[in-house]
């Protein structure tokens, strides 16, 4: 197949992602991905513009793309799964689609993939829904927060949580600097040692939360798990450009940090991430201004479109280069 187009480090096809994977792209890809990160449309009882199924038919399409997906993946390769909760159609009752998903998915045969962990991407600033339940009858609790899976085709995929770091607290940096601490027994069995707390890594290792802006608004930002875009996505260039010259942009477009935190703790620069839902084009546009390679798949045109706009010259880099050797540093 033709590229729709190319970058210095990508390339964007157009169609359904199991119909090009099935075909020269699929075989050329195969065993070569060190990173699929994506965001598929999610379980929504509406319609959506950009494609989402209803229920009835999105499990067996879902676990379906098990088995390409993990022939494309290299054998320390991962695979990062950005998906939304899902309710039973006119009631107030959780649907238990994503679980079912994620377990028929990770348990397919043909697919030999396992749960390497499922962290959270909590979003407070997500609009009150469903809003039947929520903001009417006010019977149910705002639902703010996507999964995040990550699975590999083996126990131990590419990873380095050392390229993530947390920046330490200014508690922590006190610590550091005082050089001694409470050591000792604690009430939950574990024996601290004196030196435990008092080596300096650079920086705390993160955590499987990841918080879309601060949840303590006393305490400052701790990035990388405090991304703080949740309300600026709207004004951020790819935005704007799309403003400029009359586009609706892509309505679900995966947050740039969550994209940035998962390539740096997963790949190295020349590596190959690939996106088979490539929305907006922020897994790929993420991926080369970090340094790696990429590919995509998308089902409508209109979209491909827009992706080109985050490739323009003129486009402003969000991840500044003086930023990329700086993993504490994601926005």
């Amino acid at each position: 197949m033709t590229p729709s187009y190319k970058t210095h480090a990508g390339e964007l096809y157009l169609g359904e992602c199991e119909e090009i994977l099935k075909g020269s792209v699929g075989r050329s890809l195969k065993g070569k991905v060190n990173l699929l990160m994506t965001s598929p449309p999610f379980p929504l009882n509406n319609k959506k513009s950009y494609g989402n199924k209803e229920e009835n038919e999105y499990r067996e399409w879902f676990v379906s793309l098990a088995p390409y997906f993990a022939k494309l993946l290299a054998p320390n390769g991962s695979l990062v799964i950005e998906i939304g909760n899902a309710w039973m159609p006119g009631r107030p009752v959780q649907s238990l689609l994503p679980l079912q998903c994620l377990l028929e998915f990770t348990q397919h045969k043909k697919a030999g993939l396992r749960l390497c962990q499922e962290s959270i991407c909590y979003n407070p600033a997500r609009l009150p829904s469903p809003a039947q339940w929520v903001t009417i009858e006010r019977s149910r609790l705002t639902d703010a927060y996507t999964h995040v899976w990550w699975l590999s085709n083996s126990d131990n995929p590419k990873a380095d949580n050392k390229k993530v770091l947390r920046p330490y607290s200014d508690s922590m940096r006190k610590l550091l600097k005082r050089g001694k601490f409470n050591s000792g027994k604690r009430p939950s069995g574990h024996n601290v040692s004196e030196n435990g707390f008092l080596i300096d890594n650079g920086g705390a290792i993160s955590h499987n939360l990841f918080e879309m802006e601060d949840i303590l608004l006393d305490k400052p930002a701790r990035l990388p798990n405090a991304f703080s875009i949740a309300n600026t996505s709207s004004s951020d260039p790819f935005s704007r450009a799309c403003q400029e010259r009359n586009i609706k942009p892509h309505p679900a477009r995966m947050p740039i940090g969550l994209v940035s935190f998962y390539v740096q703790f997963l790949t190295d620069p020349g590596d190959l991430v690939f996106d088979p839902f490539f929305g907006s084009g922020t897994t790929g546009w993420v991926a080369e201004q970090l340094g790696r390679r990429w590919a995509g798949t998308e089902a409508k045109e209109e979209y491909i479109q827009q992706t080109q706009l985050r490739f323009e010259p003129e486009s402003i880099p969000i991840l500044k280069a003086e930023n990329i050797e700086n993993p504490s540093i994601i926005l």
